[in-house]
């Protein structure tokens, strides 16, 4: 990619679209020049359940950042989320080709393609294919197996599928906005790319990214992904919850959560208080921050213990000497890192995207952990260990391609 050119980050959430434009600096790095963040209306935990109302929400993001850029864009990057989300490590292996044993890319184009021969419903497909490690004679822990001698190549990969309609869904929403799609990526691993770090990744660590229908996580360990899953919980429950307890609208709720929320009653001293709306036109009333506090700490408790229950699961529940990084829109709550510490037992820290120029007083919050990652993996910057060069642009042009031709039969 060349200084100058333009990339789009679209973050596609339950609760909000975030849209990141980009360009290249001198250091080939990304420098923000366009920011736009709106209501999102039609989504669902992660899904399109409303069409026309998404690509509004799509299409004012994406204005908004245009005109902050000065610019006109017509394509961007995608995260893909949502309770369809799975995940799976699968090993491939195959016998070297060529005389003498050394291999060559071709063979390790051929390990990946035979580690991603499962069997999946028709109505799945695969969405991320990860190589892991590589394996040559036995010998494993390596990255990068093209030029080495040997007999036998093996890889583990992390595959990620995907339900077939809302990939569709979200495909067909991103057209009808204008643009075009260059790539559908998980969240969770876009998210990682904007606020982990190298040695975060080395020595193990839990990324847990808090949206708004969804709460993502992912695990990293000697610097590759080793689990990815998405739980259908997150901020608007919480939001959900302030409604009820607190007779508002939904609406108003949001603003106090934003405002006022605490995760940790604890933390709050009774005699704080604010005015919130009725519903309905009834009246204002004072409410104690204490009692809000009280009705947003046990949905993130619940929240973070499904998180660590699912993380405890893996064989790298007790491996995670860096800790848990807490992102997404949910991890603004007061004590957030507080109640975390005492739920995982770990060392907890909220991950903000980092590396980037231009609008970094705006790009530093956890809001945009996604949307910028997205740019990040569009630079192919990333930190993330990815497909070898040109078999992931063939397996994403695939699926794209795969896409237009439903969306012709369908549509």
């Amino acid at each position: 990619m060349a200084k100058g050119e333009r990339i789009v980050g679209l973050d596609l959430g339950t609760t909000k679209v975030a849209a990141v434009i980009a360009e290249l600096d001198e250091n080939l790095e990304p420098r923000i020049v366009g920011i736009g963040l709106t209501p999102s209306h039609g989504m669902r935990r992660g899904t399109v359940v409303n069409l026309e109302q998404t690509v509004e929400s799509i299409k004012r993001a994406v204005v908004e950042a245009e005109r902050m850029a000065g610019c006109k864009v017509d394509s961007c990057y995608v995260g893909i989320a949502g309770s369809h989300i799975s995940s799976m490590n699968c090993r491939g292996v195959v016998a070297v080709e060529k005389a003498g044993g050394e291999i060559t890319p071709k063979d390790k184009a051929r390990v990946i393609e035979q580690a991603k021969t499962i069997g999946l419903p028709l109505d799945r497909e695969i969405i991320h294919v990860i190589p892991i490690e590589f394996i040559v004679d036995d010998q494993p822990g390596i990255l990068d197996p093209v030029g080495m001698f040997g007999k036998r190549l093996e890889v583990e990969v992390h595959i990620v599928t995907g339900a077939v309609t809302s990939a569709q869904n979200i495909y067909r929403s991103i057209e009808r906005a204008g643009l075009r799609v260059k790539d559908l990526v998980l969240q969770p691993l876009a998210s990682a790319n904007a606020v982990l770090e190298a040695d975060e990744k080395e020595l193990g660590v839990l990324l847990v990214d808090i949206g708004g229908g969804t709460t993502d996580m992912a695990i990293f360990k000697e610097g590759s992904i080793r689990h990815t899953q998405v739980l259908g919980i997150g901020g608007e429950h919480i939001t959900s919850d302030i409604a009820i307890g607190l007779r508002t609208p939904t609406k108003e709720a949001e603003e106090t959560k934003k405002r006022y929320g605490c995760a940790l009653a604890n933390l709050v001293d009774e005699d704080q208080t604010f005015t919130v709306k009725g519903v309905g036109g009834r009246s204002e009333k004072q409410v104690s921050r204490r009692i809000l506090a009280s009705i947003i700490e046990p949905r993130v408790e619940e929240i973070l213990t499904l998180t660590n229950r699912e993380m405890k699961k893996t064989e790298f529940g007790e491996l995670l000497a860096a800790g848990v990084v807490l992102t997404g829109g949910s991890a603004h709550l007061e004590g957030i890192e507080t109640i975390a510490e005492q739920i995982f037992d770990l060392p907890v820290k909220v991950g903000k995207p980092w590396g980037t120029s231009g609008l970094t007083d705006i790009i530093a919050d956890p809001i945009f952990a996604t949307s910028v990652g997205l740019v990040r993996y569009g630079i192919g910057k990333q930190n993330l260990t990815l497909l070898p060069s040109g078999t992931e642009d063939r397996l994403f042009g695939n699926i794209l391609s795969r896409m237009r031709d439903w969306l012709k039969e369908f549509f």
